[in-house]
């Protein structure tokens, strides 16, 4: 009998056919180390349905050093991995087009991007793919790419990525201490008089009937806390820049609706009648076709050097035409 295949993770990745019908045997590297058996099958059997693999997980066809798990176990460095004869589905991940999006940092470690607006940071819900798997396929060779922080599909802006797993782990332990400091611009509708205003309304998340994801205040909510820093008044509208103590689903746009000033363009929090009217162009007013939230800029440690970094994304070229049309208001 012909020997069975043995290929590190990279190489199970790129080797796997469109219908895998023999078994594969994976020695797992540093870089794979430390995550679920189930997030890795997901990555390495590209293209299987997510039943399937939580569907022979359950079954023991999946073994780890010749022994059972579940899904929950967590791969070490040198474990060998049985990964059964698996069906893929007949769109493969080859489907995803791959794309580069602007770099505004990138080092062995990490690649901080400018997401632009409109662009889900990766797939489900109803979204096919995000920019996760749109660099993925654009970078094939690499070995480990992974999300460190998500934004909203309407938000603009500075995304991180880590490039090795000891860096997505090192930047997961500064965001659980609240150690990086993230900022974003916002443009609100009304009469906004503070120079500096706390927010502390705890956040409840939710799923409407049809299954979108939604938030809203609520008392036993978690505790949630931003900061709003006036930037400039214009007639009807408020630059702010927003501090997060807190990383909540839907934070700022939330505890804005909450507290009476419609962010322009949110057209799940804010006020429908006004989207329409900013979406049109009237007199000198540039028109807004996208919610007014961008994240410009971020502060934490390099996770390799323990050098502070601080990124930028300056607010793209639809947003700057907005403010250029508006009046000023000292």
């Amino acid at each position: 009998m012909k020997d069975l295949a043995r290929f590190s993770g990279k190489e199970a990745q790129n080797a796997a056919p469109a219908r895998s019908a023999q078994v594969q045997f994976v020695t797992i590297s540093g870089e794979e180390a430390g995550q679920r058996i189930d997030n890795f099958l997901l990555r390495v059997c590209k293209g299987v349905p997510k039943s399937h693999i939580y569907r022979v997980l359950r079954s023991g066809e999946v073994r780890v050093n010749k022994g059972r798990i579940d899904q929950t176990y967590r791969l070490a460095e040198g474990d060998m991995v049985r990964i059964p004869p698996v069906r893929m589905a007949e769109k493969s991940a080859t489907a995803v087009p791959g794309a580069e999006f602007k770099i505004i940092f990138e080092d062995s470690h990490l690649l901080i991007i400018d997401k632009p607006a409109g662009v889900a940071v990766h797939g489900g819900s109803g979204v096919s793919y995000g920019v996760i798997e749109q660099l993925r396929a654009a970078r094939p060779d690499a070995k480990f790419l992974e999300l460190v922080h998500r934004l909203d599909r309407e938000t603009s802006g500075v995304l991180l990525l880590a490039k090795k797993r000891s860096a997505l782990t090192n930047l997961h332990e500064q965001i659980r201490d609240g150690e990086p400091d993230k900022r974003y611009l916002v443009l609100v509708h009304g009469d906004w008089k503070n120079a500096r205003q706390h927010v502390k309304l705890p956040l409840h998340r939710y799923s409407t009937p049809d299954g979108e994801r939604r938030v809203r205040v609520q008392a036993d909510g978690m505790a949630s806390h931003t900061i709003f820093n006036l930037r400039q008044r214009y007639e009807d509208f408020a630059l702010l820049e927003a501090e997060l103590k807190t990383g909540r689903t839907h934070q700022i746009r939330v505890h804005l609706a909450s507290s009476g000033f419609a962010i322009a363009g949110d057209d799940k929090y804010g006020d429908f009648a006004l989207n329409r009217e900013l979406q049109k162009a009237q007199g000198e007013r540039a028109p807004l076709k996208r919610m007014f939230l961008h994240a410009h800029q971020i502060t934490f440690l390099h996770p390799e050097t323990g050098q502070q970094m601080t990124s930028h994304a300056p607010l793209p070229p639809e947003c700057e035409r907005f403010l250029n049309s508006l009046v000023k208001v000292a």
